[in-house]
């Protein structure tokens, strides 16, 4: 009952802001593109992104303190969207939503790797280039990695202490684990494995978490994280938990001849999601893999742990990835999994 009430009152207040905007002249008249990494189906190559009225983008400088990372992050929050523009590419159109986001279905050739594609944007010069990636036709599998506490120092299991280190931190000082770096090094084997990231990060940070990823040396790959604005019929977005096992299933489909390992951590309960992720996908996820940062596991943990295990396919979660390799199990084949599910 209260949210629908909060839903409306928020609305509202954004259409207000809007108006008021606009009497003063302050209506988006720019039509600037924010990128959002690309990725391939079978039948087809999906460009993504944003069309703002603006970008703001200022460089981080050397020792800035937290009263100005505060300032840049609140600012990629700010945003003016440009609602119904259309984006084109040769005879592929589409348009903007309300939200200003956008994807384009182009068709698909034998191309694999890193692609760039042009698109012509209306009411703009040029073209605007969209990165996308498509996996390699000898690519032994696939990874789906959780961000925050996984790859990132976020401390996403404590609110306050997530929302201290995401807005007081910039590009040169959040910290990606060095364990994070080489597991994906291993993983990725230079390119021929795609790396995927889900995070219930907003996709105001895409360009930030990109930025972060290339200083620490992280693997790159298409990310999946969520829109937290709001819309006649959504207020903010669905929870983490159906967030991220929707993206696992797209990713699935997407890839349906690669099995996948799932990378997480326990402070979000990603143990609980994977098990019902593997329950939905049980012959191609081959392998979960959780760093239990903070407090550690839990009761519930530990038994979603137990039911991940009885599926017979390799499970791992430890305080780091250190040592973890679940590449040989995860390519042994699916006879022992089968007969450990028949036990189950």
């Amino acid at each position: 009952m209260l949210k629908p009430i909060l839903h409306r009152l928020a609305l509202r207040a954004e259409r207000f802001a809007e108006g008021m905007g606009r009497l003063r002249g302050q209506a988006p008249k720019g039509r600037e593109v924010d990128p959002h990494i690309g990725f391939a189906t079978p039948e087809h190559l999906i460009a993504r992104g944003r069309v703002l009225a603006r970008i703001d983008r200022s460089a981080v400088r050397e020792g800035q303190g937290r009263w100005a990372n505060l300032r840049q992050m609140v600012r990629l929050f700010l945003t003016d969207e440009v609602a119904d523009v259309e984006l084109r590419h040769g005879a592929v159109t589409g348009r903007s939503d309300e939200e200003g986001y956008f994807q384009l279905l182009l068709p698909r050739d034998e191309k694999t790797g890193w692609r760039e594609v042009e698109l012509e944007v209306e009411g703009r010069e040029g073209h605007v280039s969209c990165p996308i990636f498509v996996p390699r036709q000898d690519a032994d599998f696939m990874v789906i990695s959780d961000i925050d506490d996984t790859m990132m120092q976020t401390g996403a299991y404590s609110l306050l202490r997530n929302l201290w280190t995401s807005f007081t931190g910039n590009a040169n000082t959040r910290h990606i684990f060095a364990d994070a770096v080489e597991l994906m090094e291993l993983l990725s084997d230079e390119g021929r494995n795609p790396i995927f990231y889900v995070s219930s990060s907003p996709w105001n940070m895409h360009r930030f978490l990109v930025d972060v990823f290339d200083r620490a040396g992280l693997v790159k790959g298409p990310m999946f994280l969520r829109d937290l604005g709001l819309s006649e019929t959504k207020f903010i977005t669905d929870g983490h938990g159906n967030h991220k096992g929707q993206s696992i299933d797209l990713l699935l489909r997407a890839n349906p001849d690669l099995p996948a390992i799932l990378i997480g951590d326990t402070g979000q309960k990603d143990a609980a999601i994977y098990r019902e992720a593997v329950l939905r996908h049980p012959e191609q996820i081959r392998a979960v893999m959780l760093r239990a940062p903070g407090p550690g596991l839990d009761a519930r943990d530990e038994r979603d742990l137990d039911a991940l295990r009885k599926t017979g396919i390799f499970v791992f979660a430890g305080p780091d990835f250190d040592g973890a390799d679940p590449r040989q199990a995860l390519l042994a084949g699916t006879h022992q999994r089968s007969s450990a599910r028949k036990e189950a």
